[in-house]
Order: C-alpha cells, then sequence, then structure tokens
C-alpha cells in the first residue's frame, strides 16, 4: 500500500476501531477497507473477497455449534439471513461506518454512503483487512466478528422462517390460491458497472402495485415482495 493517511482521517479511523473492537497495526488495511472503487485505484474489492469468504466461515461454524442436532438445510438458510445484505448493512450502520466511506464524487452525489450494497460490502473488506493485519489470526478475528453479530445469533432459530421475501410471498399467495406475483422492471438508473434497478409488482387482488429498489435486479425485486409481504400480513 503506497498511499499515505493525513492526521485527520487517522483520526477519524481510530473512533471506528473503537466502535470494531479491534486495533490495526497497520491503519492503512482499515483505509483500503473503506475505499470504494470509485474514489482510488486503491480499492477494497480483494480485502471484500477474502472477508466474504472469512465471515461465511466464521458463521457457518458458530451456527454447527449452537445447533448441534439442525439439518443442513436450517444451517444454511439461518446462514444466509446473517450474511445477506441487509444484515450486513445494518451492522455497518449500528458501527457508523457510512461516514468513514471513500467514495468517488458520483457516489457521494447519490447517496453511496446510505447505500446497502456499498455498506455490506465495506464490512466484508473490513473482515479480510483484519485477517491480514492480524497476521492471519483466525481466532482473532472470528472473537470480533462474533461481537458484532452477537444479538442476531441470540435470536435466530431454526424454527423461524428463513426464506427470502420472493419466496414467502411466493407461498403466501400459493396458500391463498392466488396467482402468483408479476414483477416489471420500471427504470434502471446509473452506468453499466453501478446501476440501480427500480421494480414493481403486483400481487392478485390487490389494486396497488408494490415498488422496490436495488443494485441489482434480483435486490429489488427482493425489495418489492419483502413491501407487499408486510402490506398482506397487516391485511391479515
Amino acid at each position: 500500500m503506497l498511499y499515505r493517511i493525513e492526521a485527520v482521517r487517522e483520526h477519524s479511523l481510530q473512533t471506528l476501531e473503537l466502535a470494531l473492537d479491534y486495533g490495526f497495526q497497520n491503519v492503512m488495511y482499515l483505509d483500503k477497507a473503506l475505499t470504494h472503487r470509485s474514489y482510488s485505484s486503491e480499492h477494497n474489492e480483494r480485502l471484500e473477497y477474502l472477508g466474504d469468504a472469512i465471515l461465511g466461515m466464521i458463521i457457518a461454524k458458530k451456527l454447527f455449534d449452537l445447533f448441534p442436532g439442525s439439518p443442513e438445510g436450517d444451517l444454511t438458510r439461518m446462514r444466509s439471513t446473517l450474511v445477506r445484505e441487509t444484515t450486513l448493512a445494518e451492522i455497518a450502520r449500528e458501527l457508523k461506518i457510512g461516514d468513514k466511506l471513500r467514495l468517488g464524487p458520483g457516489e457521494l452525489k447519490s447517496g453511496g454512503s446510505r447505500r446497502d450494497s456499498l455498506l455490506a460490502d465495506a464490512v466484508e473488506s473490513i473482515i479480510g483487512a483484519m485477517f491480514l493485519d492480524s497476521n492471519e489470526d483466525f481466532a482473532l478475528v472470528n472473537s470480533v466478528v462474533l461481537k458484532w453479530f452477537d444479538s442476531r445469533l441470540r435470536t435466530i432459530s431454526p424454527t423461524v422462517n428463513q426464506k427470502d421475501p420472493k419466496s414467502q410471498l411466493q407461498e403466501w399467495l400459493q396458500a391463498e390460491h392466488l396467482e402468483l406475483p408479476h414483477y416489471t422492471v420500471d427504470r434502471i438508473t446509473g452506468a453499466d458497472n453501478d446501476q440501480t434497478f427500480f421494480v414493481s409488482v403486483k400481487v392478485s387482488g390487490v389494486e396497488r402495485l408494490f415498488k422496490g429498489s436495488g443494485t441489482s435486479r434480483r435486490r429489488a425485486e427482493q425489495a418489492a415482495a419483502e413491501s407487499a409481504l408486510e402490506y398482506l400480513k397487516s391485511k391479515d
């Protein structure tokens, strides 16, 4: 890492280290983990790749220990719930990561520091950065990450429906003997490598359309389905 960190930036990162409950030996790892490709060619995507794999292992092992009687399917669904984008973005907000991100002018203008996808990527990047900074001390990184997930691990259960909103919506409609939902892409904004999808879903028997947006069509559809589910359940 060839760049230097200015004093103001370093002080800002120190406050984040306190929230993370991890002190970096080389704070440039943390700075790079928070750097989006729109800001610099020295960005966090490789760290994100590494952190994603480490996080999956940490959560998989913890669930394996917590639920010794649960089959693979239940463990997989619980892991997916804990490591999905929305959960990681929630953790990022709790740790106040958003205002520490380094973003290019376009991302800043479009509110990138509040976007779930960027926040989730940053959490994974920080995990990768901690692993490298600690000289690949998996036990240490495991301990830190499990603290971030503690409240969620204490409440998650194999008896709770871990299915994604699209699957839940489809099952709800089938149980009511209604037609399957119809999704429509209303519009797509942004450059090819940084698009936002806006989707609506039509539910049989309901006049209104339910809207959702995301950095991919799948994520936008999930958001729209979640909106529809909330409405339908409120009418039960």
